[in-house]
């Protein structure tokens, strides 16, 4: 049983205050971790690894627990939506666990090489996780530029680790474009707090119940604000940076960036269907965003035909399955938005997998980079520092493990049976055809059919080139770490396909919630009126919501 932190019929539990955890812990580690000496890297690696581990295991016992009801927090006490407010529901938990898995695996591929290659690694990497964590689970739209900030601040170094020219001028076009979204943010954020005097999200669900006395301009600051986060989205015409940038950074670096443009699919998701789901706006910039979906999986498809390199084809990867969620999102099809958010875990998972496979493939087309350590500390082990080990060893099945892990991505990405991408394309085509075939639904089914094949066609090619062809380099050799973190998303994969019923039944029930904004204006704004226990004595208080139910 769980302790209360006080006694008495206002007590609260320990396990009341766990959805502020992924927050708070990152922050908090990371803040230490840059007080340290650069040289201590065993402490910070073990440090950051066994903070990653516990967020994810929050997230998991987030997604146990908001099956029945959303769960809110109220810090210092201010019900919303005077104070700050985070939310946990279906939606943000899964988001949460997806960021987990990604942040564990490339955390855990970063010891073998990478963690040492620059200064403060292990810091921007859990303030990385911390704002991805803040942006999913925050109910106010301020705070969500906050921890967007936050998280890109932290993106701009970890795209500059590693050092050399092609990093420093992909990262250099990163950064100035996600100033300019930033600027688009803080416009968006201001017309629509002029407008309406709220920035919480379940307050503006609320207020639009009835018309707003400025609605033209209210639509003009969401269509700014939409602006930004498809930026954030690298939806096309505004995501040409994201191939380039990714396919320049480390691969553990790219492997964890590839939740950010999901984080932008998730503010879309959340905000389109709370705000423009019902009342006055109803349906507002559906068409816009159905368009840019398809577009933006036409352009990543082309992309990915026309790549000749790893990277930049999993960067395309990325942005095609973004475009597949806006799409679906955009038709309007509730059966579709279920099956393009399982799509969406999977195809990320693989994404990732993909850059981290690219690095170890590459490095084994050179020989003098797979026989010479690259930094100078480079036969230490990362637990120990004074230690040395050697750098790997070149195994008969290291190939096959390696061509075994790019059959897997590539099934994934293209929607190959038997793995989750197909299920969740057929889950899309299945949700489409549910209802009244619209020429959106038609569009959508022709050009994730196409996309397919084209994904599949450059990644076999590339993967004979890598792969199969014969070559005179030696063979390329795979570290400890690299081979774990490969098997976790991997494996993640494989899990997703066995158990994709109740995978896809968790994600239509998300998506039922998603669709009554009502409940979770309830859940939010009487939060604190309900039966959520609070703890006075401590300044701070929390509120499980009772109010509706997600299934």
């Amino acid at each position: 049983m769980t302790a209360p932190l006080l006694s008495g019929p206002g007590a609260v539990l320990w396990s009341d205050h766990l959805i502020v955890l992924p927050i708070v812990l990152p922050i908090a580690v990371a803040g230490a971790m840059f007080l340290m000496d650069e040289r201590r890297h065993r402490l910070k690696a073990a440090l950051s690894l066994a903070t990653v581990l516990a967020m994810l295991a929050t997230a998991l016992v987030l997604v146990a627990r908001v099956t029945q009801a959303p769960e809110v927090y109220r810090l210092g006490d201010w019900a919303a939506p005077y104070g700050i407010v985070l939310v946990a529901d279906r939606l943000s938990a899964m988001m949460l666990a997806l960021a987990g898995v990604l942040g564990l695996s490339a955390l855990v591929f970063s010891f073998a090489r990478w963690s040492r290659a620059g200064p403060r690694f292990h810091g921007l990497f859990l303030l990385l996780l911390m704002g991805v964590n803040g942006a999913f689970l925050t109910g106010d739209v301020f705070n969500l530029f906050v921890f967007f900030e936050v998280m890109l601040a932290a993106s701009y170094g970890l795209v500059l680790h590693g050092s050399g020219e092609t990093r420093i001028r992909a990262g250099l076009g990163y950064i100035a474009v996600n100033l300019v979204a930033s600027l688009f943010f803080l416009v968006g954020v201001s017309l629509i707090y002029g407008t309406m005097g709220t920035l919480n999200m379940a307050d503006l669900a609320r207020r639009l119940a009835s018309p707003p006395a400025e609605a033209a301009l209210f639509e003009v600051g969401c269509a700014v604000l939409g602006v930004a986060f498809l930026i954030k989205c690298s939806a096309w015409p505004l995501g040409f940076w994201l191939p380039t940038t990714y396919a320049a950074a480390t691969a553990p670096a790219a492997a964890v960036l590839a939740i950010l443009s999901k984080v932008g699919v998730y503010v879309v998701i959340r905000l389109s269907l709370l705000l423009f789901g019902a009342g006055t706006s109803e349906g507002f910039g559906q068409t816009w965003i159905l368009v840019t979906g398809l577009a933006t999986i036409a352009f990543g498809t082309v992309g990915i035909l026309a790549a000749r390199e790893l990277t930049r084809a999993a960067g395309y990867a990325v942005m095609i399955s973004s475009g597949t969620v806006l799409a679906a999102l955009g038709t309007g099809s509730a059966g579709a938005l279920s099956g393009a958010l399982y799509y969406l875990v999977g195809s990320t998972f693989a994404a990732a997998a993909l850059f981290l496979l690219a690095e170890i493939l590459q490095r084994g087309r050179d020989p003098a980079d797979a026989a010479q350590p690259v930094f100078a500390d480079e036969y230490r082990d990362p637990f120990d520092d004074a230690g040395t080990t050697e750098i790997g060893r070149a195994i008969p099945a290291t190939v096959a493990i390696l061509g075994s892990g790019f059959l897997l991505c590539t099934l994934m990405l293209a929607g190959i049976p038997p793995l989750a991408g197909f299920v969740g394309k057929l889950a899309m085509f299945s949700g489409l055809a549910s209802g009244t075939m619209t020429a959106p639904a038609w569009w959508l089914i022709a050009v994730l059919t196409l996309s397919s094949l084209g994904t599949l066609i450059p990644l076999v090619r590339l993967g004979i080139f890598s792969l199969w062809v014969p070559h005179d380099d030696p063979p390329p050799v795979l570290r400890l770490p690299e081979f774990a973190s490969l098997t976790v998303l991997l494996a993640a994969c494989v899990a997703l396909a066995l158990w994709a019923g109740p995978a896809l039944a968790f994600t239509e029930a998300t998506v039922r919630w998603l669709s009554q904004p009502q409940d979770y204006v309830r859940a939010v704004l009487d939060a604190g009126a309900g039966k959520g226990a609070t703890s006075k004595g401590s300044g701070r208080g929390a509120a499980r919501s009772t109010a509706g139910a997600a299934s």
